[in-house]
């Protein structure tokens, strides 16, 4: 069934035309990737969806017995409140609910009055209709699932009382995408959900939305997550919508097989087309009455032809390709003991690294750990503490700064590429830029104006320029579309350089990355592989064991590994059927406090004062124990994840 649809949508400011008779469909349950280049007019079709913009033509449709749910890039929060106040305005009819049953308790706690028998049977009679709602919409696990929701997206318990106003832009998306999740809507559609999670963060969104019963539409550059959750791509290009069953990398052999095969029935037209002309120009050039009508006959015919359009080519394909001048000796990077702190905070100790000539690294670690500060005392922008840090033989470095800081606002484009590299002529400066997409007048724009995707273009055609040896990537791949990001990882895999890189992008560590080091207050620990190998061998650790055992590791140890990991099964056993045993006893009192307000509504029981505040008793004490119960429930669910 479909629950969302646009038939030939158009959207222009001025002459701009960002969407050009934009028709699709998706029907209940689909999971669907949006994709297209920055600028392609995604954000504008969601808003043109959720009714924050108008359409200039054409026809939307939403089921309106769905419940629409929409994460944008511009949030919409009250920053008076805490993390914690703002993610209750979600469960506003619950908290009204429960102070109607507060405010009725009261009132059944008071003495029995005979002569208000009918006014006390309406009390109980709408304390009983009133919990009952309460407990159907989820009045005893709001609360879990809030602290569930909030710990999953990476905000810790201290952080609950914070207020909005103080909150990085990052929580505040955060924030939002919780009190999203919590309405649990029909229709979810998510603009960027990934952005400012770290991977842990990632992969608890990636496990809820598994389990989410309704429909996607998802823009997101996160490829990896698209794979994960997706199963039918639309990809907004040249702005019209082609779409494809399948996920991202399902999308990717779908569509290069699509572009072959209208290539090839272009090209064919084309070419009778062509013939056929020739012909016409021919009978023409006859200047015969009889090879004139021939002509005219052939002309009508060919324009009748079905016309085969020539298939779609994004025109903003970023041409990257890093490459050496001078090549580096094999030992490019010695890192002994190093440690650094700020104040009492430890990032890291007793870090130890050797890096070789041409190996590609990916540095991962949680937020905080320290891995950009890692970098920038690779590169002597900041000391370390402790150890010591020696580059190799002829070792030329290439930065790449998240945080843009190399660039001068006041500077326009050209003069910040020309001043590095002074002694490149206009035409190779040009030439250089139009390769990354600035083109004409647009060499002019002033830095301090440009978008955080074009800042990152113009680091990336200075690193190309400085053809460095050692690369030093801090979340290149934040701010670039996914033709971009899929440029980058085409030159990494074709440089013969040395590549140590800071990225949450799982998608382009698995493809250009051989090693992952993992940052941690001990230093670093080493896996062979790419992240997808990573991820493996760190939920399974004994599935390595031989490779373990190749790099050192004795069978006594192995053996010892066995046993350990065997008793904590044993308590990972215990800990399942406590929680079962925990699960079945709120089961069984929530059957006997439904046992109970039924009762309060009969007749035998509300019109005999002391069986009533006996029967009230009982159910305050088990609505107490519930409640005890709601809270040890809450603790190992938090304990598990």
């Amino acid at each position: 069934m479909i629950v969302l649809s646009c038939k030939d949508i158009h959207k222009s400011y001025g002459i701009d035309v960002i969407l050009d008779k934009i028709t699709l469909s998706i029907n209940e349950g689909e999971r669907i990737g949006f994709i297209g280049a920055n600028g392609a007019g995604k954000s504008t079709l969601f808003k043109i969806l959720t009714s924050q913009l108008d359409h200039d033509a054409g026809e939307l449709f939403i089921d309106k017995n769905k419940k629409l749910g929409y994460l944008s890039q511009n949030l919409s929060l009250d920053i008076t409140n805490t993390i914690y106040e703002e993610t209750l305005l979600v469960f506003d009819n619950l908290l009204n609910l429960e102070k109607n049953l507060k405010a009725l308790e009261i009132k059944m706690s008071l003495p029995y009055d005979a002569s208000k028998e009918d006014y006390q049977n309406k009390i109980i009679k709408e304390y009983t209709l009133t919990s009952e709602l309460y407990n159907n919409r989820g009045g005893y696990t709001y609360k879990a699932k809030i602290s569930r929701v909030l710990k999953g997206l990476g905000f810790l318990e201290d952080d609950y009382n914070k207020p909005i106003n103080i909150l990085s832009g990052g929580q505040k998306t955060r924030v939002a995408l919780c009190k999203l999740l919590l309405k649990n809507p029909d229709i979810l559609l998510l603009d960027e959900p990934t952005n400012h999670l770290d991977l842990d963060a990632i992969e608890w969104l990636e496990d809820y939305l598994k389990s989410y019963k309704g429909t996607m539409f998802i823009i997101s550059h996160d490829r990896f997550f698209l794979d994960t959750i997706t199963n039918k791509t639309f990809e907004l290009i040249n702005g019209h919508v082609d779409c494809y069953n399948g996920s991202y990398t399902n999308f990717i052999e779908l569509k290069k097989i699509n572009f072959e095969i209208q290539l090839k029935a272009y090209n064919v037209q084309q070419s009778e087309i062509k013939r056929q002309e020739d012909i016409i120009t021919k009978y023409r050039s006859f200047n015969r009455e009889k090879s004139v009508r021939a002509a005219d006959s052939r002309q009508k015919s060919l324009d009748k032809i079905d016309r085969i359009h020539s298939p779609d080519r994004d025109p903003r394909d970023t041409k990257i390709k890093f490459e050496t001048e001078i090549k580096s000796g094999n030992d490019v990077l010695h890192i002994e003991d190093l440690s650094k702190r700020f104040g009492d905070n430890l990032l890291f100790e007793h870090l130890n690294l050797d890096i070789k000539r041409s190996e590609k690294f990916a540095l991962i670690g949680e937020n905080g750990r320290g891995k950009t500060t890692l970098f920038k005392i690779i590169m002597d922008q900041i000391p370390s503490d402790t150890g010591i840090k020696i580059l190799g033989k002829n070792i030329f470095v290439g930065y790449y700064d998240q945080e843009q800081s190399n660039l001068n606002p006041e500077k326009t484009i050209i003069d910040e590429v020309w001043d590095e590299f002074p002694k490149l002529t206009t035409t190779e400066v040009r030439t250089a830029l139009a390769a990354f997409l600035f083109i004409g007048e647009d060499v002019f724009k002033v830095i301090s104006t440009l978008s955080g995707g074009e800042r990152c273009r113009i680091n990336l055609l200075k690193i190309m320029l400085s053809k460095a040896n050692f690369l030093l990537l801090d979340e290149p791949t934040n701010h670039l579309d996914i033709m971009s990001r899929e440029a980058l990882e085409d030159s990494i895999l074709g440089y013969d350089g040395t590549v140590v890189v800071i990225s949450h992008d799982r998608y382009f560590l698995n493809k250009v990355i051989t090693r992952i080091l993992e940052l941690n207050q001990n230093g670093l620990k080493e896996y062979l592989g790419n992240y997808s190998y990573y991820i493996e061998k760190k939920k399974n650790p004994l599935r390595f064991k031989l490779e373990e055992e190749q790099e050192g590791m004795s069978k006594t140890q192995i053996n010892f590994d066995k046993k350990k990991k065997r008793e904590e099964d044993k308590l990972e056993k215990q800990k399942k059927l406590d929680f079962k045993e925990l699960e079945d006893k709120i089961a069984s009192l929530e059957k006997e406090l439904e046992k109970l307000n039924n009762d309060l509504c009969l007749e035998e029981v509300y019109s005999s004062p002391s069986r009533s505040v006996e029967t009230n008793n009982q159910l305050l004490s088990v609505k107490k124990e519930l409640e005890e119960l709601y809270a040890a429930w809450e603790l190992a669910v938090s304990e598990e994840e």
